[in-house]
């Protein structure tokens, strides 16, 4: 399973799109939203790619009232989890957070298979030594939106391989 691993995109939904949309040609068949969405009216994009997602919030986060409502609508596809979200995907055991510092704690658990994280605006992929002495992949897509001078990213992915991916958006 092909997943599409967003975050921060702070109402920008030409980036958003572009990036759901890149990724689904690539064959992505579930979304992370790793947190700012901020206005909830941003996740209507979603509606058009007919794909399972799975949000948390960040820091900005708009109207969690309103963010509730929309992702109540079994039209959108969409799951709303809180601040925080353990799930299971393909195999795989997922954890996202919207802060990286509470990412890489919980990936020293060793309890996940995967951790996503996003807030920095600084995109990473790379493996925690987690205390089962293993590791565990953590996920960092960026800023989807292209805040400020950070550029557009996300990250693809391969449940299956665990192979990531970033990829950049044109502006």
């Amino acid at each position: 399973m092909k997943i599409c691993v967003v975050s921060d995109t702070h109402d920008n939904y030409q980036m958003l799109e572009a990036a759901i949309g890149e990724a689904v040609v690539a064959g992505a068949e579930v979304v992370l939203h790793a947190g700012d969405v901020v206005a909830p009216s941003t996740l209507k994009i979603f509606r058009k790619f007919d794909l399972p997602v799975h949000v948390i919030h960040g820091n900005n986060s708009g109207d969690l009232y309103m963010l509730a409502r929309i992702t109540s609508d079994p039209q959108n596809h969409l799951t709303y989890y809180g601040q925080d979200a353990g799930i299971e995907l393909a195999g795989r055991r997922i954890f996202m957070v919207h802060y990286p510092h509470y990412a890489e704690a919980m990936a020293t658990t060793g309890e996940w298979d995967i951790v996503c994280c996003g807030h920095s605006h600084k995109p990473a992929i790379k493996t925690i030594k987690n205390m089962h002495n293993k590791e565990t992949i953590f996920l960092n897509p960026g800023t989807t939106g292209g805040v400020g001078s950070d550029p557009a990213t996300y990250i693809l992915g391969d449940l299956e391989t665990l192979e990531f991916t970033l990829h950049t958006l044109a502006e």
